[in-house]
């Protein structure tokens, strides 16, 4: 049995002040069976069991299944915009075993086209709306953020926060169907149907980072190319007011050379 954090009898977690305690010890069979024939929807709102995501008759399968937060979460996007730019289902392909990523969210599938063009994840994204699967396999609840900034992502909280509520305006009437505020998620290995590595996530930027991920799956150790930066006319915004902003408190402003200076600047420099 997957061990659980403890909780409220709403099923979160203290003050979030502090770290989840959770286990990153594979489900058992047991749990697996549990899980095995459950739902998840695509984003056309078809059922798919979630046995057939990682395993089929006759056929070896290695499949990295990521269980994200709702599905306006900031940090998520982030996280699969880093993991796209490092892990191209090519690459995937090309390892012994060949391997592939499905994600699974716990929002509407309604939802998903939308998730899809704001992340340009290449990968399968499912939906889990009772969120049973992520119950489960022992993933938990929380709002804490951790204390550390995770690697994967490229713009400040703030950012991400405008970000997110942005978009959940822009979503029109599916503004309430992103799916849980604490639930989040983690990061499981299924090979041949069984559970290989696993990682919960323990607060809302937990998720597994892109170097250990690579090692995981059997890629080499170094460091995964800098992914550009997902250039968004908000985030920039943002950056161009954050910079003015530290410009004007510095006061540090380029003056204009007194007269009679310019007479003394030779028409070229030296050569070194």
């Amino acid at each position: 049995m997957v061990t659980r954090a403890a909780t409220n009898p709403e099923g979160v977690t203290g003050e979030f002040k502090d770290d989840v305690e959770v286990s990153n010890k594979p489900p058992s069979k047991g749990d697996l069976e549990k899980v095995a024939n459950l739902p998840v929807l695509d984003g056309s709102g078809e059922a798919h069991t979630f046995m057939s995501l990682h395993s089929s008759t006759g056929k070896s399968r290695r499949v990295l299944i990521i269980f994200i937060r709702h599905f306006f979460c900031g940090n998520c996007q982030e996280y699969l915009r880093t993991l796209s730019s490092a892990l191209t289902p090519q690459t995937l392909q090309e390892l012994e075993p060949p391997t592939e990523i499905a994600v699974i969210g716990h929002g509407q599938p309604e939802v998903i086209p939308f998730y899809v063009k704001e992340t340009a994840c290449p990968f399968p994204i499912y939906a889990d709306p009772t969120k049973k699967i992520h119950n489960l396999l022992g993933m938990t609840r929380t709002l804490n953020m951790g204390n550390k900034a995770p690697e994967y992502m490229q713009d400040s909280v703030m950012v991400n926060a405008v970000k997110s509520i942005f978009q959940e305006l822009r979503s029109g009437r599916n503004i309430l169907k992103g799916g849980d505020l604490y639930q989040v998620g983690g990061e499981f290995l299924f090979e041949n149907g069984k559970v290989t590595w696993c990682h919960r996530m323990k607060n809302t930027r937990d998720h597994t980072e892109i170097p250990e991920l690579r090692v995981v799956l059997g890629l080499d150790g170094d460091r995964p190319p800098m992914r550009k930066r997902w250039g968004t006319g908000l985030g920039r915004a943002l950056s161009n007011r954050r910079q003015s902003w530290s410009r004007s408190r510095s006061g540090t402003r380029r003056r204009s050379p007194p007269r009679g200076a310019m007479s003394n600047v030779p028409e070229e420099m030296p050569q070194r």
